[in-house]
């Protein structure tokens, strides 16, 4: 069988590996300590499901427009606004099938054949296959464990070629957890605009942002509407990750753009989806700050766990619910290495000693891991012993 170029220049997702593979060892039977998901464990809040229960009493079952129905994209503007200091109109803005849709979306309208296109790793796995999907090339910018792996401007500045068409800046990060101050992003905005750059904000982890950091957005600098979209999502702030709604704030002519793709491949994201999310934007978010709280209690026991191994170190996580080991002291050839590279330890992890987790080499960061710390404190002590005994094994069977 012969496929497309375009399909053969990607991947299937390293993340959604890691899942099916924990969840076929676990239909086995086999208890498995799992860090792979990046998902809240927390349920969509009540208020939010019962809207949907009404939307279906109310059979309001039927296609919508391919954008949205327009009070959502209103109350997302207005919820924006609120929250995050941005001045979008209804009409700037697309509601899709997920955050991970609004970036294939805008990609696919504004990226093509030897365009470029900024990436600062480590970056979200899915970034770079939908880069080249479009046509485009990934430029990978390297941020660094000792600044948080927060990007920097001046690194953005030197990557810029004439091909370059825009910078992704996904903040707070997954998987590193980095975080983008915002007069750090002013300066960024400000390379972009002087080289007439787009710059792409992933928001999806928003609102899981610890001390000293507080939620930011971009778009809610002066001046920034001509070159930047925003990207966001109700899955992580109101634990709706299987609702899959996510939404695009840009420009009217290149929200237009975006609807043209939606209606020749999804239509509508589903219309009971959007009378729950209608909800989230409009109704309490008395329920993001308690998230926010066990999410932190999980990130001290994690980070300060880890650090407890020997050879691994951690850096603490400004935002999202990732903690991003650096475990390159157990990797290599010698005879005390517990494996080659990550992408062989996590395969080990997941078969001897049943821990599920990412390698970071899906994330353009060897010699890292991924752990996702949106489980029980319970699960996270489990994981960590059994990833220390491991770890300690393997150095002593050496």
């Amino acid at each position: 069988m012969q496929l497309t170029n375009r399909i053969n220049r990607i991947q299937v997702s390293a993340t959604a590996a890691v899942i099916n593979a924990a969840e076929q060892l676990k239909a086995k039977g086999v208890d498995i300590a799992d860090f792979g998901p990046g998902e809240p464990d927390f349920p969509t809040p009540d208020h939010i499901k019962k809207a949907a229960i009404k939307a279906i009493e109310e059979n309001r079952t039927k296609y919508t427009p391919t954008g949205g129905i327009m009070p959502l994209r209103e109350a997302i503007t207005a919820w924006h606004k609120r929250e995050l200091g941005s001045d979008y109109t209804a009409k700037e803005c697309v509601v899709t099938v997920g955050g991970k849709h609004s970036i294939f979306n805008a990609v696919s309208v504004l990226i093509q054949n030897g365009d470029e296109v900024i990436l600062p790793a480590p970056y979200w796995v899915s970034f770079p296959d939908i880069i080249k999907y479009a046509g485009g090339t990934p430029v990978i910018v390297q941020t660094r464990a000792e600044d948080g792996f927060g990007t920097k401007a001046a690194d953005i500045e030197k990557a810029i070629t004439p091909k370059t068409k825009m910078v992704i800046i996904n903040s707070p990060s997954n998987p590193s957890g980095g975080v983008v101050d915002g007069p750090e992003f002013e300066k960024i905005l400000a390379v972009c605009k002087k080289h007439n750059i787009w710059v792409l904000g992933d928001e999806c982890y928003s609102h899981f942002v610890y001390e000293p950091h507080e939620p930011f957005s971009i778009a809610s600098a002066k001046d920034s509407k001509v070159n930047v979209l925003i990207i966001g999502s109700v899955s992580k702030t109101f634990a709706m990750t299987g609702w899959r709604i996510g939404y695009t704030l840009a420009p009217e002519e290149l929200i237009q753009a975006m609807i043209k793709v939606q209606s020749q491949s999804t239509s509508n994201p589903t219309s009971i989806a959007q009378y729950a999310a209608l909800e989230a934007m409009r109704g309490s978010m008395d329920t993001v700050p308690p998230m926010l709280a066990e999410y932190a209690k999980r990130r001290k026991r994690i980070v300060e766990g880890l650090r407890a191994i020997p050879g691994v170190t951690c850096e603490w996580p400004g935002g999202a619910f990732y903690a991003f080991p650096n475990v390159s002291a157990h990797l290599g050839e010698g005879k005390n290495a517990a494996a080659k590279n990550c992408t062989e330890l996590s395969k080990l992890l997941l078969e001897k000693a049943h821990v599920a987790l990412v390698a970071g080499e899906a994330f353009g960061a060897p010699g890292f891991l991924r752990l996702s710390y949106a489980t029980s404190i319970e699960r996270i002590e489990e994981g960590l012993r059994r990833l220390e005994k491991f770890l300690s094994r393997a150095e002593a069977a050496a």
